[in-house]
């Protein structure tokens, strides 16, 4: 017993070193999502641009556009949007075009490489 009790100190040490040593660290802690890992390598209209447009851009470009003419509610309206180079002007800010989304911060690095990646590609309906 005499023993215990000069070492209890010792074992306090021991025990904190034990229970931080057990800390749970998640993947998500450790390793936020950042734009670095975002994947635009293989782009689809339906699986990541719709996702986006519907986000950033139908609220104000859907089926009754407000203040302009420009809709961007189906696949088409992006398409002639795409082809005609204000989508990606836009979203990039790029002089000469109206900064989208309006009034906001610039679309995510991300999310302009994935629109940018899909229109370089031609602008599929995939």
């Amino acid at each position: 017993m005499i023993k215990f009790i000069k070492c209890w100190p010792c074992a306090l040490i021991l025990a904190a070193f034990l229970i931080t040593a057990c800390y749970y660290d998640s993947k998500e802690s450790l390793f936020p999502q950042t734009d670095n890992a975002c994947d635009s390598t293989s782009m689809t209209y339906s699986g990541s641009v719709e996702p986006v447009i519907s986000q950033y851009c139908v609220s104000c470009h859907g089926s009754v556009p407000i203040g302009n003419s420009i809709k961007l509610e189906t696949y088409a309206d992006v398409k002639i949007q795409a082809d005609n180079g204000k989508l990606i002007g836009s979203i990039t800010h790029a002089s000469g075009y109206s900064p989208m989304p309006k009034g906001s911060a610039k679309l995510s690095t991300c999310n302009i490489s994935i629109l940018e990646t899909w229109v370089n590609a031609g602008a599929p309906n995939n």
